[in-house]
């Protein structure tokens, strides 16, 4: 197994959406992101080409009904799929086109490995399906959930009950278990204490979470812990968490894209 393979393997791998419609954005990938799945999307297929030789061991979703004709997709994604630096590319359809013709074309001629899913009547059968075939490309490896680092974000930031009073602290790292934080004046915490009532702001969302300090760092200018939410976080908290780490993962990808 080589480095890149092995990496996936342990980190997952990204997912791209090129040119999604309005019903693939707001149903199917905000679904997947609730399933813990590394999305992204783009409009830019030039862009996405350049990006993928850096990423190689990635899935390419398409709907090939948006902009432009279904055989010009064809040309591209054999493009992509022959070329010597990204043809271990993993490639899934997504359309409202019902030709058997075109079906069986990119399934067994182009042989694309992340199936071909019509989006007409059921949308929740189809997304059932998409997840099945990400999950048998191995979209996840081993890694159970998605994580971003916030550090670079000024509206990441957490104030909490602290020695009587509140002390306020910058969100380095965070998923939907726990987040790891530096605190004001570096106050000294204890392994293993509670912290309720912790005020996460997220941009422009303010959630409230509950959590135990279960270790720290010591680097040279400050101390990090790390807090693991506890059972009682509220699902819809969750569900934002999510929101806010994709939306983060896609802006750095679209610096990566431009």
């Amino acid at each position: 197994m080589d480095k890149k393979e092995s990496e996936s393997d342990l980190n997952g791998k990204k997912i791209f959406f090129l040119c999604p419609s309005v019903v693939a954005q707001n149903r199917i990938i905000s679904e997947l992101v609730q399933q813990e799945f590394e999305v992204y999307t783009t409009k830019d297929k030039d862009a996405l080409k350049r990006v993928l030789r850096k990423y190689p061991d990635s899935i390419v979703i398409v709907d090939i009904n948006e902009q432009i004709p279904e055989k010009e997709w064809e040309m591209w994604i054999t493009s992509v799929m022959t070329a010597a630096d990204t043809n271990s590319i993993s490639f899934g359809i997504i359309t409202t086109n019902e030709d058997e013709t075109i079906k069986e074309k990119y399934l067994s001629e182009i042989k694309i490995q992340c199936g071909y899913i019509i989006l007409k009547f059921d949308l929740e059968k189809a997304i059932g399906q998409i997840i099945d075939n990400l999950l048998a490309a191995n979209a996840k490896g081993r890694r159970k959930f998605i994580r971003a680092n916030t550090g670079h974000d000024s509206n990441a930031t957490l104030n909490m009950p602290f020695g009587g009073g509140f002390v306020n602290g910058r969100i380095n790292d965070l998923s939907v278990v726990g987040f790891s934080f530096v605190l004001e004046g570096d106050p000294e915490i204890k392994k293993n204490t509670l912290f309720k009532d912790i005020q996460v702001k997220l941009q422009t969302n303010l959630l409230k979470v509950e959590g135990v300090v279960i270790g720290s760092r010591q680097t040279k200018k400050e101390v990090s812990y790390v807090i693991l939410f506890t059972q009682r976080i509220d699902p819809e908290v969750i569900t934002k968490i999510r929101k806010y780490i994709q939306h983060t993962l896609q802006s750095r990808m679209d610096e990566e894209l431009k």
